[in-house]
């Protein structure tokens, strides 16, 4: 019989699995609350439901007799994929895990419950309650929802009289109405993203990678990750020790990762989040291209309970990157200017966008604009370009 696989999201981000599946011959269902997403379009059987909306997904998964269900590049989503595939037996990962992952109130209290470095952090549905907190803990502070993906509701505050702003806007990106205010960790070097895989409980697979922000727009929004990362080796083993001690106390089994990490001045791993699903920003193609690992792929194998002994460790060659392409203010796109030495370097285009549309300031992943892989020809090369990247790709608006 065909095997039925359940897609939690069809934004475009969240179509590289749907193709691989179709490709498969699989029976591809979406379901996302926006009618209009592309992955719809490529699916055999679409329902415009939230994925967050657990109950309502899982009736609809046991009415479908789904074989396996995954949530791709999506926070929001992967509770309610992990309580669907715990509810029906399916290949998955503990449901109250998945949940203390995606939620940034219950993933630091985790943290700090089993002696993880964590930064001064705490959670508050109540601004007043987080104004004292805020005096405790001093500024610069982050202030984000618990429970949003894409950098969306985030703000970095400098003074406390920029609390009541930060904290209305993050309360307005939250499903649960609670928002996280955290200590700034003074960092050395870039802050790390990146991908992995976990087969039978063990971290099987990791590519990490430096992390990117436009200092012109938005500090705290990724515009690209850069592969392989500039951290030394002895950091790097701090970070997969730590990891593996989290993914054994947490009783993950299976599945993709997605990191974000820092080391601080005197050295020390600090978690920012790790989320229980494959990375956005084009974070598994780019990995494709850098080490031939194919983490889409195993994604919907790991979810039909298929071999995924293909998953192995090995190092990146060359050097790569994602890039987001943004818009620096608000306006109406004119059009695209790349200049000739990053034209030579693009593998992957892919625009979203076409002149006369209305685009905004970069504030979160939901303002990106189209999306690229390039390779460039050394690291110093990479880092400067993607560190200026104004300087080579840039949005005219009007």
């Amino acid at each position: 019989m065909t095997k039925r696989v359940l897609f939690l999201g069809a934004a475009h981000s969240q179509t590289p699995p749907i193709k691989y599946a179709k490709s498969k011959g699989y029976y591809v269902i979406t379901c996302d609350y926006l009618p209009d997403n592309p992955g719809h379009q490529l699916a055999d059987e679409s329902h415009v439901i939230s994925t967050t909306d657990k109950d309502a997904v899982l009736a609809l998964a046991k009415r479908l007799k789904i074989d396996g269900v995954v949530a791709y590049a999506s926070d929001p989503a992967a509770p309610t994929a992990a309580y669907v595939a715990e509810e029906m037996r399916l290949p998955g990962n503990p449901y109250s895990s998945v949940l203390t992952l995606a939620r940034k109130d219950l993933f630091r209290e985790f943290l700090k419950e089993h002696g993880f470095n964590v930064p001064k952090s705490n959670s508050f549905y109540e601004l007043e309650e987080a104004r004292l907190w805020l005096d405790k803990i001093n500024v610069p502070a982050f202030i984000k929802p618990v429970d949003s993906s894409g950098s969306k509701g985030v703000t970095e505050i400098k003074s406390k009289d920029q609390l009541e702003k930060a904290f209305s806007y993050a309360l307005s990106f939250s499903r649960e109405k609670k928002v996280v205010v955290e200590e700034k960790i003074v960092k050395q070097g870039y802050q790390v993203a990146g991908d992995g895989f976990i087969l039978e409980g063990k971290l099987a697979f990791y590519c990490w990678a430096d992390e990117h922000f436009d200092k012109l727009c938005n500090g705290l929004v990724p515009i690209g990750q850069t592969f392989p990362t500039s951290h030394n080796e002895v950091l790097l083993l701090q970070a997969y020790k730590e990891t593996q001690r989290l993914l054994g106390l947490l009783n993950m089994t299976t599945g993709a990762l997605n990191f974000d990490f820092v080391f601080s001045e005197e050295g020390k791993f600090y978690f920012l989040e790790l989320g229980p699903r494959n990375g956005g920003c084009l974070i598994p193609e780019v990995i494709r291209y850098a080490t031939t690992i194919d983490l889409i792929k195993a994604t919907v194998d790991a979810a039909l309970g298929l071999d995924c002994s293909y998953i192995k460790q090995v190092p990146v060659t060359g050097f790569w990157s994602s890039y987001m392409v943004h818009s620096i203010e608000t306006g109406l796109f004119k059009k695209l200017n790349i200049s000739e030495r990053a034209k030579k370097m693009i593998v992957e285009q892919n625009m979203y966008t076409s002149a006369g549309d209305q685009v905004n300031k970069y504030s979160g992943s939901n303002d990106t604009l189209g999306m690229m892989i390039l390779e460039y020809p050394d690291m110093s090369t990479m880092l400067d370009m993607v560190d200026n990247m104004e300087n080579d790709i840039y949005v005219d608006v009007k």
